[in-house]
């Protein structure tokens, strides 16, 4: 019978930190490139999202733009320039609901990387 004389060494370590390098390059480039696929993601979602808002804008100004007339034409007799007045008031506070709502839609993370900011987040727990 023969005897297998061969001896397996460790890297070493310069191989060790060879090793470590290509693997905390390959993490990285994992994490670009799942950052790159989430950011393909979120640009048609804000694309869809600007196309619906600005169609959306558009319509709402003139509904705005035709009832305010309406009204003021409507209430003018009676209530003269206190109607403006009515009315400001009354969009001031519509703007503020709305202003309100859209920033609660932006604190949902909507518009975020969820999936790579939790895997960066675990990266950074396994090397700590």
């Amino acid at each position: 019978m023969e005897k297998d004389d061969t001896v397996v060494h460790s890297p070493g370590l310069m191989g060790g930190i060879s090793i470590l390098m290509k693997s905390l390059f390959g993490l990285l480039v994992s994490r670009v490139e799942l950052a790159a696929l989430e950011l393909s993601e979120v640009r048609n979602h804000v694309i869809e999202l600007l196309a619906c808002f600005g169609i959306a804008i558009l319509a709402v100004w003139f509904a705005i733009a035709y009832g305010t007339m309406t009204i003021v034409a409507l209430a003018w007799e009676d209530m003269g320039w206190k109607i403006l007045l009515i009315m400001f008031v009354v969009f001031l506070i519509i703007a503020a609901v709305l202003v309100a709502k859209g920033l609660a839609l932006l604190k949902q993370d909507k518009l975020g990387f969820p999936a790579t900011m939790k895997e960066l987040k675990n990266d950074r727990d396994m090397l700590l």
